[in-house]
């Protein structure tokens, strides 16, 4: 592993391969009466988030416990970022007080790329903008892999919100740098410029991206990060766009049905489908936590050959 996660475009198909396996392991972990192990003891964990998050928030923060971290959360909306503070400041005073890892969500960009050239500290992104949320990615994949045999020639329809998509990047470099065949679909005021360079098939065509699908994950629609009206109306978006049974009845009769959450029901995603049978968005969830772990283990791993060396 390289000194930091910033993205899925980093990684080669050895190392996702070896976070997977070791996720593996960790999820064990996880189904012990007593849930801990002192792997990471003695190691410091920052975990700084810009914006709201549930499930990423708490899973870090939960795969840090239960490997022994000290772990620190910042809030933000009680920070000295509410005085003007910058990010490359913030995480300087940080940086000072000698963390090991500090685990970044933030609005812009690249903002991890950023901590990543002023910190000697590790970097783990936990979504920046609209670039990348990798641990999303290695997350989804870990589940996709538990249903599904192999990568090579898995059909995957990534359907909803294209263009303010973190995860939908993300999931495309990961699931094509496996061998999946990987389609996407969304109104065309939200398909993002260029995106058939990632090495998908594009098509705004819901009822063609699921047909044979073995997977089909569903995007959240992005209204905060909106300016202007994308389509019509929320219930003109679910008629055209929304995952309902019939929709799924299209897809291989094994199919599986992701959501990187947090879902809106009956806009993106029917609650008969989400709560379905071929739903197994709950299992991404308890997976993130394992993954987690995974991510966090190979990183302080590093640290530790980089001290010995």
């Amino acid at each position: 592993m390289k000194k930091d996660l910033l993205g899925i475009a980093d990684l080669t198909s050895e190392e996702i391969y070896l976070v997977l396996e070791t996720a593996d392991a960790m999820r064990e972990i996880g189904q012990r009466p007593i849930k801990k192990v002192p792997t990471l003891r003695g190691k410091t964990v920052v975990n700084l988030f810009y914006e709201p998050s549930t499930r990423t928030r708490t899973s870090f923060e939960i795969a840090e416990k239960r490997l022994s971290a000290d772990t620190l959360n910042v809030a933000v909306a009680a920070s000295s970022v509410l005085k003007g503070e910058t990010l490359a400041d913030t995480a300087r005073n940080i940086e000072a007080m000698s963390p090991d890892m500090i685990v970044l969500r933030h609005p812009s960009s690249g903002a991890c790329h950023l901590l990543s050239r002023i910190c000697k500290s590790r970097i783990i992104n936990a979504g920046d903008g609209m670039h990348e949320h990798p641990t999303q990615a290695l997350l989804d994949a870990f589940t996709i892999r538990e249903h599904k045999p192999r990568f090579e020639g898995l059909r995957v329809a990534i359907v909803g919100d294209l263009l303010h998509s973190r995860v939908l990047r993300s999931n495309a470099l990961l699931l094509t740098k496996l061998g999946a065949d990987v389609w996407v679909s969304g109104p065309p005021t939200l398909l993002p410029p260029g995106i058939g360079r990632l090495g998908v098939h594009v098509t705004t065509s819901v009822d063609e991206a699921v047909t044979d699908a073995d997977v089909i994950m569903m995007l959240r629609i992005q209204q905060e990060r909106m300016q202007g009206a994308f389509f019509p109306s929320l219930r003109e978006y679910f008629n055209v766009f929304g995952m309902t049974a019939a929709r799924v009845r299209r897809a291989k009769s094994d199919v599986i049905i992701m959501h990187p959450g947090p879902m809106n029901r009956g806009v993106e995603i029917a609650s008969d489908v989400a709560d379905g049978p071929y739903s197994v968005i709950l299992e991404q969830v308890a997976n993130g936590v394992a993954v987690r772990m995974a991510v966090l283990y190979l990183l302080a791993g590093g640290v530790e050959d980089e001290a010995a060396a």
